[in-house]
């Protein structure tokens, strides 16, 4: 590799060099010199292979020549910059004095000559080798990224069911089957969005008015959240199957929730405490014929999951704390009043809920690995339904439809109504 002008002995022709690099010890400068001993006289098998040299330190492993004192880097292992520095840490052992000595003079007076210059300095194009080096670095710098990547941690889903193995009551063996059904059923309590188009008498708007004074009943009679859940249901699906005359709207409403009662309630109120926070404007007669007429109209298909049994599952994998779970149903009771919302199932009203509620607490986005999980839905499946969320509660306490804010203004439900919107969701782009 190294050669002798026939003209001018001992002078090393530039063109016919190429750059020795011994691992772990950087560049070895070589070039023209007089009376200076041939780089060839360096035992190799101390420096190592003389090998393509680039600025970025590489080097062509394809050339590189091992022994005992440098041992071959293991073909099975890839090749990383941490794996490279660690074979050099390895082979940074000390030469003998004489060598050293040669290394030394042989640097002194020479310049060092990289690809580039290497190139530059003669007409012939780059080594092929040179060329496999190049690829080489490219391949171990997209290698480094892939193994940045997946060093990354992320976030461990929680095993929300394993404090309730030993409670029989949670049913933990049969959960996950039991919401999949769950996820399939409400589709059959899914109610058509524009079926107010059907009725010629009521609109939107009364329905808005009757669902605001239940929930004030509700709430007055002290009955189980679920109750006024399927209340609601039970309404927007007999309006959209029968017409209805306005003034019979309300009898539809308490009938409603008389046979809500009936499923959900342990202790029933009796039809006459009904009748008279109706103000007495129908007799019992009527109620107990609306009762029949509402029960063959929806086949007696009373087992529907409502967006209530949802919130249980979903404010359990939030891992919530009381004020996210009031300040999660603060909100989507507000949904209940709003006609428009009966375009998202009944699961997604829920996820919406507690992440609004989320947002709304913490004052940033905020859906954990564990909630995606549980819910089944997005961070941004669920933004639509979070913003028209964020929208009900800003007009919650102003307007003639205030019972929902009225009743969570108390501090029997830790006045949810009065914290602040969340209203960077409404600005935020995702």
């Amino acid at each position: 590799m190294v050669g002798s002008d026939e003209n001018h002995p001992g002078i090393i022709r530039p063109s016919n060099i190429q750059v020795g690099l011994r691992a772990g010890a950087g560049k070895i400068p070589v070039g023209i010199g007089h009376n200076r001993r041939a780089l060839s006289t360096i035992d190799w098998n101390v420096i190592g292979a003389p090998c393509a040299v680039n600025k970025r330190g590489g080097v062509s492993e394809k050339h590189a020549i091992s022994n005992k004192n440098h041992p071959p880097i293991p073909a099975h292992r890839p090749i990383t910059r941490k794996f490279a520095a660690q074979m050099a840490s390895k082979q940074q052992q000390p030469l003998p004095q004489e060598t050293k000595k040669l290394v030394q003079s042989a640097s002194e007076d020479c310049a060092i000559i990289d690809v580039d210059d290497y190139e530059a300095a003669c007409d012939h194009p780059v080594p092929m080798f040179v060329q496999h080096t190049e690829a080489m670095l490219e391949e171990i710098d997209r290698m480094e990224e892939e193994i940045e990547m997946e060093d990354i941690a992320e976030e461990p889903v929680v095993e929300i069911d394993s404090r309730d193995k030993k409670n029989p009551l949670a049913v933990v063996e049969y959960i996950d089957d039991i919401y999949a059904y769950y996820r399939k059923a409400e589709v059959s309590s899914y109610v058509s969005p524009n079926y107010m188009a059907q009725q010629f008498d009521v609109n939107e708007r009364m329905r808005g008015i009757l669902i605001d004074w239940l929930i004030e009943v509700h709430y007055k009679f002290e009955l189980m959240d679920e109750t006024l859940y399927l209340t609601v249901n039970l309404i927007d699906r007999f309006l959209a199957a029968q017409p209805v005359v306005r003034k019979k709207l309300q009898l539809v409403g308490v009938t409603a929730m008389l046979l809500a009662c009936k499923y959900e309630e342990v202790s029933v109120p009796v039809v006459e405490d009904l009748i008279l926070i109706s103000d007495k404007a129908y007799s019992r007669k009527e109620v107990l014929e609306m009762e029949k007429t509402m029960i063959n109209t929806l086949q007696f298909n009373l087992s529907v999951p409502t967006p209530y049994v949802f919130m249980r599952r979903f404010l359990k994998a939030a891992q919530s704390d009381k004020k996210l779970e009031l300040l999660s149903f603060f909100i989507i009771e507000l949904c209940l009043v709003e006609y428009e919302m009966l375009k998202f199932p009944s699961s997604l009203l829920a996820a919406a809920a507690i992440f609004t509620a989320q947002c709304t607490l913490c004052g940033c986005k905020q859906w954990s690995t564990t909630s995606e999980r549980h819910t089944k839905y997005s961070q941004d499946q669920l933004l639509e339904c979070s913003r028209l969320m964020v929208t009900f509660h800003q007009k919650a306490g102003s307007g003639k439809l205030t019972g929902v804010h009225r009743k969570y203004s108390t501090s029997k439900y830790g006045y949810a109504a009065k914290s602040e919107p969340a209203n960077f969701l409404l600005k935020a782009r995702f």
